[in-house]
This record gives structure tokens, C-alpha cells and sequence, in this order.
């Protein structure tokens, strides 16, 4: 069915219930995600992740992100643009940086990029820890993933976030998903994977992915 344009999705929702026993038996057994990756194709497609999540912790992936955004995004962004600058000088070039790159985009996804990448800053954690950026015609197959980080991180095809036009993902080293079309699709996945696949935070991100997780509830 993986290999179908066409599979219907409340079948892979239905198939992906039914094997979520075995799929987390194997991530407990330490199965690489190679193996992971052949066994279960689905699972590191954007809606086989979401369902494997929720069944997992009972929580809707994108669906309570998104929400929460909606709820709180632009008071934090409102935060962290005035309160915030005045923290250190390293902060407001971040905050400055941020305004150039986003120029006149708006919109849902155009916020999360820049709290992201605000909250990095904010908590003084590299950004190269999360994102990996490559050419924007770069296929999966020409990525230098030795130069990736081993957890999850979003492989950025463009020379910024606001500029790019698709993402990819990479866990322990591997593209698991080549063609993400929005940041928070890529996003969401990146953090789903550290669920699904009982990956410890990185120390470099500890601050910023906990602070998204609270933010998810």
C-alpha cells in the first residue's frame, strides 16, 4: 500500500491500530530505524505518525499543536518580541534577524517558525541542533548526513525557514520522509518522533522541546 499514490487513508489508519503492538514491541526491542523504516513505511508518513502518537499517549499530534498556537501563539510571539529584547543583546539580533527573513509573511505557519526559532535563541540552543539546511533542489539520496545530528532534525531545503519550499526529516541519521510541505507538518513529526521511537531529548534542545511540549497540553 506504501507504494500506492492512492491508498485510502482510513485504511492505513485502521492497519496502522491493528500493528501498533508489534511496532512498539520492536522499538522496545531496540530495532534500528532502517528496520523500522522497511517493516513500516507508514509509520513515518504524516498520518501512519499521527495515529501510532496518538494511540501512544492519547493526544492528537497536529491537531492539538495547532490549537494551542491558535490559543497562545501570538501572545508568546507578542512576549518574546518586546519583554524579551531586552534580555540580552544576542536576543534582539535573533529577534532582528527573524523580522528580516520573515519580511511581509504572515499566517499560522509563518508564526511557529519564528516562535521556534525565538525560543532557541531564547534559551541559548543551537539551531543547527534542530534544523540541517540544504539546497532547495537537494534530493534526499545528496544530503551530507554525516553532518546531522543522530536525534530528529528537520532538513530544511532552502537557505531559510521562511524561504523553503519543502522539508525532510531525519532520525538516527536517516531520511525517513523526503517531501514535507509545511513547517509544522515537519515540525510535529520531528517531535513525534521522539515519542514514537524513545528518544531522549538532546541536552543542546532539552529547554526548547520541553517548553513546545508544555505548550502542546
Amino acid at each position: 500500500m506504501s507504494q500506492q499514490t492512492n491508498a485510502n487513508s482510513q485504511d492505513v489508519k485502521l492497519l496502522m491500530r491493528a500493528t501498533f503492538y508489534t511496532q512498539r514491541k520492536q522499538v522496545n526491542q531496540g530495532k534500528n530505524i532502517k528496520f523500522l523504516l522497511e517493516e513500516w513505511p507508514f509509520w513515518f508518513d504524516e498520518l501512519g505518525m499521527a495515529v501510532h502518537f496518538k494511540e501512544l499517549t492519547g493526544i492528537g499530534l497536529k491537531e492539538t499543536f495547532t490549537r494551542n498556537v491558535d490559543l497562545k501563539g501570538k501572545r508568546l510571539l507578542n512576549y518574546l518580541n518586546t519583554v524579551c529584547v531586552n534580555r540580552k543583546k544576542k536576543f534582539l539580533q535573533a529577534v532582528t534577524k527573524c523580522k528580516v527573513m520573515r519580511g511581509e509573511l504572515s499566517g499560522c505557519s509563518e508564526d511557529v517558525k519564528e516562535i521556534v526559532l525565538l525560543l532557541l535563541s531564547y534559551f541559548d540552543e543551537k539551531e543547527d541542533s534542530m534544523f540541517s539546511y540544504v539546497d532547495d533542489t537537494c534530493l534526499a539520496g545528496e544530503v551530507q548526513l554525516d553532518q546531522v545530528q543522530l536525534t530528529p532534525t528537520i532538513i530544511v531545503c532552502g537557505r531559510t525557514c521562511y524561504s523553503a519550499g519543502r522539508f525532510m526529516l531525519s532520525v538516527d541519521r536517516s531520511i525517513v520522509q523526503d517531501n514535507i510541505a509545511s513547517f509544522i507538518s515537519a515540525l510535529c513529526m520531528m517531535f513525534g518522533s521522539y515519542y514514537c521511537f524513545n528518544i531522549a531529548y538532546p541536552s543542546e534542545l532539552a529547554s526548547t522541546l520541553e517548553f513546545l511540549q508544555r505548550e502542546r497540553h
